[in-house]
């Protein structure tokens, strides 16, 4: 999550990683406590607001679909299905596009994000899961930790941010050098999509109060709602409740009710089965917003070599069982 240099990969060297890896780790807990507590607070804000006589007007909820919409993106399309998984090949200016995107989404850069998803799947639901909400012991005790651990405390524990070694996870991105550079300018680009909100509200309705007010939606609510309410719940949800159509080796699930919103992320299940598909909905009922984006891209010139499992593959994964 924090603004880095290249890593020291040479043999030798732990002390100084260590240390660095240390610092790096207070910079983390101080961030975790930002995109855990500002959103909401900003929510909450946006509720008293609307309860003292300014009312939601159209603009907000614009801002905030748009930029929900464009950032997440960023996320599913950019950051996961392309960086971390390499599912398919993007124009490099494509690349640059949902890289900066995805670093607004207030979830961390984009290397750092990609190395901490690739090493959720080299241990999913297994020691080593930064993240998992199944290694906590039994009981409904334990089951509520779990949960909050996957869903966002995670991000307080430097074992699950920083584990020695993470940044062996993603050397290849670290030799990107456009893609590099756009993950060390990470408070940029989360500076800037607080900005631009807040510039668009002004403009349409020239006040102070609309700036104010677009960036409350644009930003802090839309934060909140993206990674509170929806997305982190990938983490949490769909490695909990939901169908099992496949045989992946951990607990991860299908959820309906989560696709539109995370863009087909919650197809979960189908994604720990063929974590190289760019594709998520696999069957004709599963809505993929990122799958049916990832296909306009590659209609237009700007995506190739698009993976997708074969119905072969499919089926034996489902026999498996």
């Amino acid at each position: 999550m924090a603004h880095e240099a290249v890593p020291d990969l040479q043999v030798g060297m732990k002390s100084v990683r260590l240390a660095r890896l240390t610092s790096l780790a207070k910079l983390d807990r101080r961030l975790a406590w930002i995109v855990t507590c500002v959103p909401p607070a900003g929510f909450v804000m946006a509720a008293i607001l609307v309860f003292c006589g300014y009312p939601i007007r159209p603009y907000q909820l614009w801002l905030w679909l748009v930029m929900h919409t464009l950032i997440l993106v960023g996320v599913e399309v950019g950051f996961h299905r392309h960086f971390t998984h390499l599912s398919f090949k993007m124009h490099p200016t494509l690349q640059i596009v949902l890289a900066v995107l995805g670093s607004m989404a207030f979830q961390g850069p984009v290397i750092w994000w990609s190395a901490t998803h690739r090493r959720h799947h080299r241990f999913s639901d297994h020691p080593g899961d930064p993240h998992s909400p199944h290694l906590h012991g039994a009981g409904f005790r334990a089951f509520l930790k779990g949960q909050f651990h996957a869903h966002m405390g995670w991000l307080f524990v430097p074992e699950s941010t920083r584990a020695l070694g993470w940044d062996g996870y993603a050397r290849d991105l670290y030799r990107n050098k456009a893609i590099f550079k756009v993950h060390i300018m990470y408070f940029y680009w989360l500076a800037l999509g607080f900005i631009i909100p807040a510039i668009v509200g002004g403009i349409v309705t020239r006040t102070c109060m609309g700036a104010f007010l677009g960036f409350l939606w644009g930003g802090p609510v839309r934060v909140f709602m993206m990674n509170h309410v929806f997305y982190w719940c990938i983490n949490s949800v769909t490695h909990t409740f939901g169908t099992r159509p496949f045989n992946a080796n951990d607990h991860s699930t299908n959820n309906l009710w989560l696709a539109i919103p995370t863009l087909g992320q919650s197809w979960h299940n189908n994604h720990h089965a063929f974590p190289a598909s760019a594709i998520m909905g696999l069957q004709w009922w599963e809505i993929d917003v990122g799958g049916w984006i990832i296909r306009a891209f590659e209609k237009l010139g700007l995506a190739w070599d698009v993976n997708v499992p074969s119905p072969r593959l499919m089926e034996r994964k489902k026999n498996a069982f």
